[in-house]
């Protein structure tokens, strides 16, 4: 079974009460806050009324909120990306 991963990516400020309306059922509610949806015709026509706020990408598999966070962490440790002349 395969998942929509929705970012949202634009802010819901000043829009009217549906497409708030719209994010919300989707379960989006604040700026980057990523949610995994299953891939239903439902699930596509919400997406299609926000499209222009959302980043949309379809995936095998929907992660826990733990992958998701081990996702966003960077590495450890630096890397010197070019030497500086002294």
């Amino acid at each position: 079974m395969s998942f929509f991963r929705i970012t949202l990516h634009r802010s819901a400020i000043g829009l009217p009460r549906r497409t708030r309306g719209v994010l919300a059922a989707l379960g989006l509610r604040k700026r980057s806050q990523t949610v995994f949806h299953p891939v239903s015709p439902q699930s596509a026509g919400m997406i299609l009324k926000v499209k222009e706020l959302v980043k949309v990408a379809e995936v095998d598999r929907a992660l826990t909120p733990k992958e998701m966070r081990d996702e966003r962490r960077p590495e450890p440790g630096f890397w010197i990306e070019k030497a500086v002349p002294r």
